[in-house]
């Protein structure tokens, strides 16, 4: 017997024992109501867009919502950094339940997009102040689990979502689908209470290496060159055209700060799984935000039948989710290499089989599995880079490196959703075929993915010299 010895306690053995179980429990009502918003909102959007006379901005009402995104992740990882996650939580929720106010009240397209907007921003507050709650409070052995936790989150929402968003939309109005969400994201966050007393800033504060007010400024950049570039492509003109090179070179600039050094090369440590969360979120969230605008527009499916395939991809994202937190692997590193290409691979036949499925005479009802198999790709890899980038981050830099690994998700779903609006209204005006637009935009995305399985293998933790 040790005379003196101190008493350690056991590090928690899961996500729900312990001091864990109300961080947990807080954590999953908020990711539940964000994912009830995503997976109703997606499918009521297509009936919205119309009653509004608004199916030219379609995809304002996803771009918007992203460009926020990115603003808010920036700003979250900064306070997070310097004060603690509990002012950004705080603060997106606030903003959240305000965008639902504005946007179910729309009575124009420009209304409904402006609450998306508000939306966005709230979402990114809190999104990357969870990533950071997370890094902090749980070890790295449990991290996986959590992640598993959070996309079984999605479950419930991703099963009930469109079918409520549907029968609200066919036979209410779409306008429920923000306003009905309102009392359980004031319950939400009244449950979040306990959670938010358990948050501390650190001691004095602390100082990220990122931590420069000034990357604010560059998020703002960001979020202008996605707007103008989408812009352009939906109003071509000479000036646009001058507009959207402007707003390219404020995207590179803005994200040349904001984004670890190396990104583009995929270099090993933080960068690539920063890099390949912004390959698989273009590619997944491209294809999935024309999928019920597909449905509906090439064979005329009802609301209800136009989102189920949303639902089939968040079930299967929480199974895959769930196969690759389960623990007993040998070499870990090549478990999450095997994990991230297999991923990307099947979110690239998944992108195929839909490209197929918007053929006249193919039959809607392939987009149904593909999309499902889209959500394991999807499970797979979007967990395994989390909890790679959380395994390389320092301490120091959690705040910001979970911002850019929600900025490249974000900035590459802007992106390639802006591509899809810009096809959608090129089709909405008739100068291109809806058959041609959905092909186009499915198989572009297929490619995204390939350059995902080709480069997954960045994903493992750099090399280190040993000194001589």
């Amino acid at each position: 017997m040790t005379v003196g010895a101190s008493h350690v306690p056991p590090p928690p053995r899961s996500i729900f024992s312990g001091p864990l179980r109300t961080t947990s429990g807080g954590i999953l009502i908020l990711i539940t109501l964000i994912a009830f918003e995503a997976m109703a909102v997606s499918a009521a959007l297509p009936t919205a867009a119309r009653e509004l006379h608004g199916l030219g901005g379609y995809g304002w009402a996803f771009t918007g919502f992203l460009v926020a995104n990115v603003v808010g992740m920036v700003v979250s990882g900064q306070v997070s950094d310097s004060h603690g996650p509990r002012a950004p939580l705080v603060a997106g929720m606030i903003a959240f339940v305000a965008g639902l106010v504005v946007a179910g009240t729309a009575t124009t397209m420009t209304q409904l997009v402006a609450g998306r907007v508000v939306q966005g921003l709230g979402s990114g507050l809190l999104i990357t102040a969870t990533y950071v709650v997370i890094g902090e409070m749980y070890p790295a052995v449990l991290r996986p689990k959590v992640f598993a936790a959070i996309a079984s989150g999605w479950v419930l929402p991703s099963l009930l979502g469109p079918i409520i968003a549907g029968t609200l939309t066919q036979h209410a109005s779409w306008r429920w689908v923000f306003l009905g969400l309102l009392p359980f994201v004031l319950v939400g966050a009244g449950l979040m209470v306990p959670v938010l007393r358990t948050l501390h800033g650190p001691p004095g504060g602390r100082t990220s290496r990122l931590a420069d007010p000034r990357r604010i400024l560059h998020a703002l950049a960001v979020a202008a060159g996605i707007a103008a570039l989408e812009d352009t492509g939906q109003h071509p003109s000479p000036v646009s055209i001058a507009v959207a090179v402007i707003g390219l070179v404020a995207l590179v600039w803005g994200l040349r700060t904001l984004l670890p050094a190396g990104t583009i090369r995929l270099r090993r440590g933080v960068p690539a799984p920063i890099a390949m969360r912004g390959l698989l979120a273009g590619a997944f969230f491209g294809v999935e935000s024309i999928v019920p605008l597909s449905l509906s527009v090439q064979y005329g499916y009802s609301a209800t039948a136009a989102g189920l395939p949303l639902a089939c991809s968040g079930l299967s994202w929480a199974f895959g989710s769930w196969w690759q937190g389960r623990g007993g692997h040998a070499d870990e590193q090549a478990h999450r290499v095997r994990l991230v290409r297999t991923g990307f691979v099947l979110i690239a036949l998944a992108a195929v089989g839909v490209a197929v499925a918007v053929q006249p005479g193919v039959g809607g009802w392939l987009i149904y599995p593909a999309w499902g198999l889209a959500g394991i790709g999807a499970g797979l890899t979007m967990t395994s880079v989390s909890v790679l980038l959380l395994n390389y981050t320092t301490d120091a830099d959690r705040g910001a490196d979970s911002a850019a690994l929600q900025l490249s998700d974000a900035t590459a779903s802007a992106v390639t959703t802006g591509v899809a609006g810009v096809l959608v209204a090129a089709a909405a005006r008739g100068t291109l075929g809806y058959t041609a637009a959905f092909t186009i935009l499915d198989l572009a995305m297929a490619g995204i993915a390939l350059v995902g399985v080709l480069v997954a293998g960045q994903v493992r933790a750099p090399t280190t010299r040993l000194a001589p």
